[in-house]
C-alpha cells in the first residue's frame, strides 16, 4: 500500500491551472481592461475591413490580394485565440483554465503563427512570379496553384503544431498549478512540468530552427531576386510600384520575425529578465502582427486604400477622377 501511495504521488499531474500574467501590475490590472478591449476590437475591425474590401471588389480578386485577405483572416483567429482569455486574466488576478483548454489554446496559437509564416512564403512566390516572370504570371498563378499553396500551408502548420501539443499532453505537471503567463505557450507549460523533458525540448527547438531557418532562407532568396529584377525594370513607374509592394511585404516579415526573435532571446536569458517583461514581449509577438498588418496593407497598398476610402468616406479614388476627366475631355474634343 505504501508503494502504491508513492507511485500515485510520483504520477500526480495537475489537470487544471491558474494563468497569472503580469503579476507586477496587480493594482493597475482593472485600468488596463478597457485599453486592451479597445485594442482587440480595433484588431478585429481593421482586419475585417480590409478582408471585406478584397471580397467585395471584383478588381481585387487577384492572387496577391487574396493572399493578403487570408493573412488578415489568420490575424483575426490568432488574436481571438489570445485576447479573450488575456482580458479575463486582467479582470481576475488568477485566471482558471483546464488542461484541455490550455492545450487547445496552445494549438491555435502555434497553428495560426505557422500559418502566418506559410502565407508569407506564398506571397513571396506570388511576387517572384509577378516581377521575375511577368509575362507568364496569369498562366502560373492560377486558382489551382493558390489551392495547392493553401493546402501546403495548412498541412505544414498542422505538421508542426500537432506534435508540439501531443508532446505537451504527455508531460506531467507536478511542480505547480500556477502558470506565470497570460496564455498557454509551449515554454510556459514546460516550465511547470516535471520528469524527463529532453524530448520536448529537443523537438521544440528542432522544429523552431528548421521552420525559421527554412523560411528565412527561402524568403531571403526570393526577395533578393525580386529586388534585383525590380531594379532592372526600365519603366520608372513600374519599378517604383514593384519595390513599393515588396516593401509592404518586407515590413510584415520584419514585424513577425523580429518580434519572435526578441521573445526567444528573452526566454533564453529569463533569469535576468522580469516576468512582466517576458509577458510583454510575448504579447507584442502574438498581437503586433494583427494590429500592424491591416495598417500596412490598407495604407501602403494603393488599390486597397482607394476602395476603403470610397467605402468609408464616399470619396472618389484618384483613378476614378482621372477616368472621368479623360471622358469629359474626350467629349469636348468630339466635333459638335
Amino acid at each position: 500500500m505504501g508503494e502504491n501511495g508513492n507511485a500515485s504521488v510520483f504520477n500526480f499531474s495537475y489537470t487544471s491551472f491558474l494563468l497569472v500574467g503580469f503579476p507586477g501590475l496587480r493594482e493597475w490590472r482593472p485600468l488596463l481592461v478597457l485599453p486592451l478591449a479597445f485594442l482587440y476590437v480595433s484588431i478585429l475591425s481593421a482586419n475585417a475591413l480590409v478582408i471585406h474590401t478584397v471580397v467585395a471588389q471584383r478588381s481585387l480578386h487577384q492572387p496577391m490580394y487574396v493572399l493578403i485577405a487570408l493573412l488578415l483572416a489568420v490575424n483575426i483567429c490568432a488574436s481571438t485565440a489570445v485576447m479573450p482569455k488575456m482580458l479575463e486574466g486582467f479582470v481576475h488576478y488568477a485566471n482558471p483554465i483546464s488542461l484541455h483548454g490550455c492545450l487547445a489554446q496552445m494549438f491555435f496559437i502555434y497553428f495560426t503563427l505557422l500559418l502566418d509564416y506559410n502565407l508569407l512564403l506564398a506571397m513571396a512566390v506570388d511576387r517572384y512570379v509577378a516581377i521575375c516572370h511577368p509575362l507568364r504570371y496569369t498562366d502560373l498563378m492560377t486558382s489551382h496553384l493558390l489551392g495547392l499553396m493553401a493546402t501546403f500551408a495548412l498541412t505544414r502548420s498542422l505538421g508542426v503544431a500537432v506534435p508540439l501539443v501531443v508532446l505537451t499532453a504527455k508531460a506531467r505537471f507536478c511542480r505547480t498549478s500556477v502558470i506565470r503567463h497570460f496564455t498557454c505557450e509551449y515554454i510556459a507549460l514546460l516550465s511547470i512540468a516535471c520528469g524527463d523533458l529532453t524530448v520536448n525540448n529537443r523537438v521544440g527547438l528542432a522544429m523552431r530552427l528548421v521552420t525559421v531557418t527554412f523560411d528565412l532562407a527561402l524568403l531571403g532568396t526570393s526577395y533578393t531576386r525580386i529586388i534585383y529584377a525590380a531594379f532592372r525594370i526600365s519603366s520608372g513607374g513600374a519599378r517604383a510600384k514593384a519595390l513599393h509592394t515588396c516593401g509592404s511585404h518586407l515590413l510584415v516579415i520584419l514585424t513577425i520575425y523580429l518580434s519572435g526573435l526578441s521573445t526567444s532571446i528573452v526566454f533564453r536569458v529569463a533569469k535576468t529578465v522580469s516576468q512582466d517583461v517576458q509577458n510583454l514581449l510575448s504579447a507584442i509577438y502574438l498581437l503586433l502582427p494583427g494590429a500592424l498588418n491591416p495598417l500596412i496593407y490598407g495604407v501602403r497598398t494603393k488599390e486597397i486604400r482607394q476602395h476603403i476610402e470610397k467605402m468609408l468616406c464616399g470619396l472618389q479614388s484618384p483613378s476614378d477622377i482621372r477616368e472621368k476627366s479623360q471622358t469629359v475631355r474626350g467629349d469636348r474634343e468630339l466635333p459638335g
